[in-house]
């Protein structure tokens, strides 16, 4: 014990000793005359602002000073440290290249630094914002070869919106137009002044103009004349189109005839639009919604082009259906490059042609995977995949993927004697860029619906114990309605599990020598399982968005032959069990939510958090939610201070299980709650502080998992984990390393589950059964 405290001692101030030395002998590097800028500091200064509009003011001058200063952490930099103590790299290339010009940073000097451009920056944007008459001063401290800047910057009084006028001259169309926006102005009358809001109103008209027909219109077009009022520290803006705009940004465009090349090949000159005349007799020309389809090959159906297209001959151009058109056929999958060119056909009447150039991606391709996997579990194998796709079977952007697979698990440690898995088996899935139904099915949003078919089978052999082939199929439809939100309806999915070659081995845990179950939930693990019926899910989310506050939610319902054990009558209470095909099936209801919000603090800076709730309910039909539909926790993605499948029911102990077997812990209700502080250190490597907590629960009393099911006093049951996570984030991968451990465990004695006085990391018993290294591609959540 004295020589792992030891150790442990040294680790740790050999970490102190660099960051120590990195800190204060950077400037041991530097020429005599030479000084190391550190960073700036902007006072406010004034009576006129408010305590919240200085901090909110001095937030935005600070992110506009430069340069930067060298990146530090906690005080320290030792990137700069990496970078002096490395010798220059003979060439481009190798270990010394990458430590000094990828890992460390060039120091940043105080004679990089401008003051008075700097001054400039921030009485400029101080006069952005209304601050018209700002005044701003430096003074340059130095200590120790260290340098930094003071700045004070005196706003003086803002400036405020007293009116704002739009054109009164109407008997111009686009006058007219410009006008008719004014209701939704971003300029509002005692607003302050902002450059910003006014960039963002002239786009704004823009849009709306684009929108009628203003094809050629640009926000360049637009001037906002500000005549400020000194004495009462207002201005007067008025919107007016400039005097030089061109004539064709003033008129309104309708759309002649639209082309489509579906076999465009933009290194093909013959088929380039610019290099040969169109003569549209010797066209298709597709009469339901009269546009030209140049296809010689015969590649594509024109179907696909009427639901693609929103455009129709005659119409006015507007923007929306643009754009909708634009994201229609990206989204068909078949076409690698979507290019769009609107050619003016009649100019004395305002027409001008649509021309749709997409080039084709490879309809057919190959592709060989090889992946390697390890989990919490104690468990690490690999994984291959052949995969061959089609993306236009039927000439209609239809998509065929067919996949085989081979896998295995091997025991890494752990539990003596536990099962290795072996996986393999093949998946279809065709997919049709429409709503295939008996109803009317129309959407007008930028993404295409898709129905879906699959058919897969599955292969699982757990060696010594048991085999299970998994046939499943499903029916469904995909649909967006925008960025945000996703649909995901299966009208019937069907699942079928046959258990094979079930060891004597195996047969012996589930019954005593008189033939009564005394382990129900193994046994429930090899039953034949029949389970069908619809399941749908919803997906919202603004991750995508470039906010402070994102937010993502996904709900599901799962619904097992709800319609079949009502009209059958079915009730295992009451002896009356149905079957098909000679197999009782499945009957239950589940629902799951999944709600996350994301908070950024800064760049560098956010925290993450989940709540995870769920509930299956057996009935009719069945006396237990089938193993493969019921919830599980612990691991690299859940409570990662728990191996994988090894936590809960409630407070049932795992450990009373046979060594022998595998554990495979699951439950009908599920509690999760998970918080992680996310931080950049520098460039790749990011550091992750997390908490994490929940449960599993069964809705039943089951005798052989005492303490598991669900009651008022769950939450003395909640499993409660910390740790620190290790990111290297290399843009296409991210690599993550989680170091955890318990601080409450439900299976511990009821007044003994928090282990804070159990903890020490000096114990090698200890650190091997309670510190949980997860290693895993992608964050958690």
């Amino acid at each position: 014990m004295k020589k792992s405290i030891e150790i442990v001692n040294k680790t740790l101030l050999g970490v102190i000793s660099f960051f120590a030395i990195s800190s204060c002998s950077n400037t041991q590097f530097l020429q005599e005359d030479e000084k190391l800028y550190v960073g700036a500091d902007i006072e406010i200064v004034g009576d006129s602002l408010s305590k919240k509009e200085k901090s909110q003011l001095k937030t935005e001058l600070e992110s506009r000073i430069i340069p930067k200063p060298n990146s530090s952490f906690l005080g320290l930099r030792p990137q700069l440290y990496i970078y002096n103590i490395t010798s220059e790299p003979k060439n481009e290339k190798g270990l010394r290249h990458w430590l000094k010009y990828k890992i460390g940073e060039a120091p940043v000097l105080m004679s990089q630094v401008d003051t008075e451009f700097n001054n400039e920056i921030l009485t400029s944007y101080a006069s952005n914002v209304g601050y018209f008459n700002a005044i701003a001063k430096d003074d340059t401290i130095v200590k120790n070869k260290k340098a930094s800047v003071n700045y004070v910057v005196q706003p003086k009084a803002r400036y405020f919106i007293n009116k704002v006028n739009f054109p009164t001259d109407t008997l111009q169309t686009i006058n007219k137009e410009i006008t008719n926006t004014q209701r939704r102005s971003l300029l509002r009358k005692g607003r302050p002044y902002n450059l910003n809001t006014i960039i963002s109103e002239r786009e704004r008209i823009d849009e709306r103009l684009k929108e009628k027909g203003f094809y050629y219109f640009h926000p360049d077009n637009i001037i906002l004349k500000a005549d400020s009022i000194s004495t009462q520290n207002q201005v007067e803006l008025s919107v007016q189109l400039k005097e030089n705009t061109p004539t064709i940004a003033k008129q309104q465009y309708t759309i002649d005839n639209i082309f489509v090349f579906p076999d465009y090949n933009i290194t093909d000159l013959k088929k380039n639009i610019y290099q040969i005349p169109l003569e549209k007799d010797s066209l298709t020309l597709n009469q339901e919604d009269n546009f030209y389809m140049i296809d010689p090959y015969k590649k594509f159906k024109p179907k696909i082009f009427e639901r693609a297209l929103q455009f129709k001959k005659g119409e006015l151009y507007n923007r929306t259906d643009h754009n909708l058109t634009l994201n229609r056929l990206v989204n068909l999958g078949v076409f690698k490059f979507v290019n769009n060119q609107f050619i003016i056909s009649d100019s004395i009447n305002n027409k001008f042609d649509a021309y749709y150039m997409l080039t084709p991606r490879e309809f057919q391709s190959l592709r060989l995977e090889l992946l390697g996997r390890t989990n919490s579990a104690n468990y690490g194998g690999g994984e291959i995949n052949l995969n061959w796709t089609h993306r236009n079977l039927l000439r209609g952007a239809e998509q065929l993927k067919a996949t085989i697979f081979g896998a295995f698990d091997m025991q890494l440690g752990g539990p003596k004697d536990a099962n290795n898995i072996f996986r393999m088996g093949t998946n279809v899935e065709f997919s049709i860029p429409r709503i295939i139904a008996p109803f009317r099915f129309h959407t007008s949003g930028a993404y295409i619906p898709r129905t879906n078919v699959t058919l897969a089978y599955e292969y699982l052999n757990r060696t010594r114990l048991y085999a299970l082939h998994n046939f499943n199929t499903s029916f469904g439809y995909q649909w967006k309605e925008n960025a945000r939100k996703d649909h995901d309806l299966k009208v019937l999915e069907v699942t079928l599990v046959k258990p094979d070659n079930v060891s004597d081995e195996y047969y012996n845990q589930i019954y005593d020598e008189f033939g009564n179950i005394i382990n129900p939930q193994l046994k429930r693990v090899v039953d034949k399982q029949l389970i069908f019926g619809p399941r749908y899910s919803y997906t919202y989310t603004t991750t995508m968005l470039p906010r402070k506050n994102t937010i993502y939610y996904r709900g599901m319902v799962d619904l097992s032959a709800n319609l079949t054990g009502l009209i059958s009558g079915a009730n295992i209470e009451k002896g009356n069990q149905k079957e098909i095909f000679n197999i009782p099936f499945s009957q239950y209801a589940k629902m799951e939510h999944d709600f996350r919000f994301f908070h950024k603090f800064n760049r560098k800076t956010s925290i993450a958090t989940r709540f995870i709730g769920g509930i299956a309910l057996p009935y009719g039909n069945s006396e237990f939610v089938p193993f493969s539909k019921q919830f599980f926790v612990g691991g690299s993605n859940s409570i990662r201070a728990f191996r994988a499948r090894t936590l809960g029911p409630g407070s049932y102990d795992p450990r009373n299980q046979n060594a022998n077997f595998y554990f495979d812990q699951a439950g009908d209700i599920k509690l999760e709650l998970n918080a992680e502080y996310r931080m950049n250190l520098f460039k790749f490597l990011n550091l992750g502080f997390f908490v994490d907590a929940g449960n599993i629960w069964t809705v039943n009393e089951e005798p052989t998992l005492p303490g598991g099911k669900f009651s008022k006093d769950f939450i003395n049951e909640i499993a409660i984990g910390t740790g620190l996570g290790v990111r290297l984030d290399f843009s296409l991968l991210i690599l993550r390393f989680d170091f955890a451990m318990p601080l409450r465990v439900p299976y511990y004695e009821k007044n003994d589950r928090w282990t804070f006085d159990k903890i020490d990391f000096s114990d090698k018993d200890w650190r091997k059964d309670n510190l949980i290294l997860n290693i895993a591609i992608g964050y958690p959540f």
